[in-house]
């Protein structure tokens, strides 16, 4: 064993041990309990980053973890391998999409190993694959025939700098979720899946199947889900047959309408309106959020409830995939309604009172909350809540209305107009129409001799693509020359991983059986920002997969868990800007050495600089050191602030594992440790194991986990063994340290223990259990508070009894003297940690 601690040597040593050996198998046991670990898979945009490796360490702490528990494992890893950077990446170097991405994974692969990630590569999949993106194909015609795709013609969110269409959910802010360009409505035929097929089942089971999941995420999703119940109400319209059809869920604020607000696409306008070019102008901004832009018809709708005449405009920030397209509008009482009225100069009327009094006449902004009904007919007086029932039940009762149930979720639109992705396997032919692509034909290739521009029509608008033969005729026809959302390619994904061949059929009953074997997820961990994207788009698609047969889940993910990001305080140069960590040591600019202004801890990236090289970090200090701070410096959960004493520190502290296995090697390789005897290390260790064991069960909190065998080195360091006993209860703290470390650090836990001389290795040992007598305290320390601040300490036995801790608290003499003679009011005891005296 060498004296110093080379962590380079050491891990590549073991990587390349675990690679020959297949440590890291998946097979299908049906005689052992399952646990499926899944990390979200990464982009190949070139390297990964700090975000990268606090989340992959993660996974494989847990999959590590679980395998110790006698878990039959499966964790993964491939890539989400369509999408622009490629196409946009392709573009600028004149490289084909392929050649890039490919070098791309071929590099963070190797990235990926060097951390010692426990990934059954054999499962490893790539999205722009034929071999994947043909089933792409084969759930979009199995949709199509059962009703789940189609097309129309539909307002569609527009990126003009990436030159393609854009879910509602990448639309972050008006601005395009990739490129932060600003967002224009264009109309388009588009293709959809119809996840509003789901709607309920996706909402139901929000409250039933999501226990596992944090609840804010399941929270995103209900809200995106948008289930809403309210009134269907009839507006006629003065002077004409047609009448205005609204939906609203707040029918008691029905005598404070003022106008009346449709949508540019509305099929009244065009009878309404016949200033096109106003009208243009109103639907280049359709849906904008900010701006609310809008024209008066000229027309009126008359109110039910009280036969007033009130405008009809046309406005931008009216939906037309939202209820009816049409809506009543309560400027007192909602506060879009109130801007677009202030701009407009229309009238305010408040009929909603609060409960607790009179707001004035006068209002800043819309009061949007239930209170009383004020000159509101026969309802004044009323709660609100009470009276939008009432009303809706009258409507009903007099035929001009019905109570209905709306959502926000919208069918998913999946066309872009792009190279690199999976294209839509669906051709027009003159004689038999719209026809989806053969099975046998499927995958439909992507061309490989397309000019790439990166603006205007789809790239693969080109005779050697488009011109093919009808699947149902034989004659000639037209391929789509769309490709579908890069979304689809990871709604299924796990589900791909659940069977390790290249080439499959996801059909077989022996891929069934594998993918029932797995499915679902028991532990997902990724980033929050795909809350709602991503995961809604994968409990769509499980479903969808679940009702053609591939799959007996209805969810993917039983467990989730969203972890921080990674943060740094950011560097600038008056004169060179943002500045790399490097460029700014002592301070001062490399550049130019003028002083730097160090800005406040933000999440690391690219455009500020902030970032720290995965690389860099480990060739310096060596993967495990990489993977352990990332661990200890936050609750997974919790962002993470970089701090480069913390690497240093945990640097350390293998390094000191390793300085005390080396300077008593011969002593702790000839000791016995079953000739352990109970002593306070002894003690130390089963309540270690106690804790290491409670904190990753529970939250995962391996920031605590890592701080508890941080202890036991301490403990085991301040030991001075000199009985045979004493050796073998060293050797015991020892292999159990290492054993328990083994997830966390496992290059430098196996060479330890291959150096102790054990057989076989460290992470194939079962997880050690404790003894719960064997880590009693015999004293513990507990805190007295006087009023919930901390006064003084004291030493008692363990297991003592509450009232015997009460009066050795209140004899205390430093406990005393904040008392100051007085009686205490109440005195509470925390078993084994405080007693708080309340004056």
């Amino acid at each position: 064993m060498d004296r110093r601690y080379t962590p380079g040597e050491v891990e590549i040593k073991w990587q390349r041990r675990w690679s020959e050996a297949g440590c890291f198998r998946a097979l299908k046991d049906d005689t052992r309990d399952k646990f499926y670990c899944l990390e979200m898979f990464p982009y190949p945009s070139g390297k990964i980053h700090m975000g990268h490796v606090r989340n992959y360490a993660i996974g494989d702490v847990i999959a590590r973890y679980k395998r110790m528990r006698g878990f039959n494992v499966l964790h993964p890893m491939g890539w989400d391998a369509f999408g622009m950077p490629a196409e946009n990446a392709a573009i600028n170097n004149n490289v084909p999409p392929a050649k890039w991405t490919f070098e791309n994974m071929e590099y963070m692969k190797g990235q990926l190993n060097r951390m010692g990630l426990s990934y059954d590569w054999e499962r490893e999949a790539a999205t722009c694959t034929p071999e994947y993106y043909r089933w792409n194909q084969w759930f979009f015609i199995k949709m199509y025939d059962r009703g789940l795709a189609y097309r129309k013609t539909s307002h569609v969110n527009w990126c003009p700098s990436c030159a393609t269409v854009l879910a509602n959910e990448q639309v972050i802010d008006d601005g395009c979720w990739r490129c932060d360009s600003r967002v224009v409505q264009k109309e388009l035929e588009q293709w959809f899946l119809k996840i509003t097929d789901y709607t309920e089942e996706l909402l139901e089971a929000c409250e039933m199947d999501l226990s596992g999941w944090p609840e804010h995420v399941v929270a995103m999703q209900r809200n995106w889900i948008g289930r809403s119940d309210g009134l269907e109400a009839d507006f006629e319209i003065e002077g004409m047959q047609e009448k205005l059809r609204i939906f609203t869920t707040r029918a008691d604020t029905l005598f404070g309408v003022t106008y009346m607000a449709i949508a540019p696409g509305h099929p009244l306008v065009e009878k309404l309106v016949s200033d096109r070019e106003a009208l243009r102008k109103i639907d280049a901004h359709y849906g904008d959020a900010e701006k609310k832009i809008g024209m008066n018809t000229g027309h009126f709708a008359i109110n039910p409830v009280n036969g007033e005449r009130v405008p009809i405009y046309v406005a931008n920030f009216v939906l037309m995939e939202y209820g009816t397209g049409a809506i009543m509008c309560v400027p007192a009482h909602d506060q879009r309604d109130f801007e677009f009225a202030s701009e407009y100069g229309l009238p305010v009327r408040q009929v909603i009172r609060p409960a607790d009094g009179d707001r004035g006449s006068m209002l800043a902004e819309a009061f949007e909350e239930y209170g009383v009904m004020a000159d509101s007919g026969k309802y004044t007086g009323m709660a609100s809540a009470e009276g939008r029932i009432a009303i809706a039940r009258d409507f009903e009762e007099k035929n001009i209305g019905q109570r209905v149930v709306n959502y926000k979720l919208r069918d998913w639109g999946i066309s872009r107009q792009r190279y690199w992705g999976t294209p839509i396997p669906i051709v027009y032919c003159e004689k038999c129409g719209v026809v989806p692509e053969s099975e046998e034909n499927l995958p439909v290739l992507l061309p490989e001799d397309v000019k790439l521009k990166g603006v205007g029509d789809s790239p693969l608008n080109t005779p050697s693509f488009t011109d093919t033969a009808c699947p149902l005729c034989g004659g000639k026809a037209r391929r789509e020359t769309d490709t579908m959302d890069t979304f689809v390619d990871s709604s299924w994904y796990f589900i791909r991983y659940c069977h390790d061949r290249g080439e499959v059929d996801m059909t077989s009953g022996e891929v069934r059986a594998e993918v029932d074997y797995w499915m679902p997820v028991d532990q997902y961990i990724g980033g929050v920002e795909h809350a709602v994207l991503h995961l809604l788009y994968s409990r769509f698609f499980t479903r969808v997969l679940r009702d053609l047969g591939i799959t007996a889940s209805s969810e993917p993910f039983r467990n989730l868990l969203t972890q921080g990001m990674v943060c740094k305080e950011t560097y600038k140069c008056p004169e060179h800007g943002w500045l790399f960590p490097e460029e700014a040591e002592g301070g001062e600019c490399t550049k130019c050495s003028r002083p730097v202004e160090t800005g406040r801890v933000v999440k690391m990236s690219k455009s500020k600089k902030n970032v720290i090289d995965p690389n860099h970090l480990i060739e310096r200090y060596g993967a495990d050191t990489a993977r352990t701070f990332s661990l200890f410096a936050a609750p997974p959960e919790r962002d993470l602030e970089w701090a480069d004493k913390g690497v240093e520190g945990t640097y350390r502290f293998l390094g000191r594992i390793w300085n005390l296995m080396f300077s008593n090697l011969d002593n702790i390789k000839s000791a016995d440790p079953s000739a352990a005897a109970p002593s306070p290390l002894m003690r130390k260790v089963h309540q270690t194991i106690r804790r290491v064991t409670n904190d990753i069960e529970k939250d995962y909190h391996f920031n605590t986990a890592i701080a508890a065998m941080m202890e036991l080195l301490n403990e085991m360091a301040s030991a001075d063994p000199t009985t045979k006993e004493d050796w073998g209860t060293f050797r015991f703290a020892m292999e159990t340290l290492l054993t328990l470390l083994s997830p966390f650090a496992p290059h430098i836990s196996e060479e330890l223990w291959e150096a102790l001389g054990k057989k076989g290795m460290a992470m194939e040992q079962p997880w050690p259990s404790w003894d719960e007598e064997a880590a009693k305290e015999d004293e513990v320390e507990l805190v007295i508070q006087v009023n919930g601040k901390v006064r003084s300490k004291f030493m008692a036995a363990a297991g003592l009894p509450d009232e015997e801790l009460k009066r050795m608290a209140l004899s205390d003499g430093k406990a005393q003297e904040f008392l100051g003679g007085k009686e205490p009011r109440k005195v509470f005891v925390i078993k084994g940690r405080l007693v708080n005296i309340v004056v």
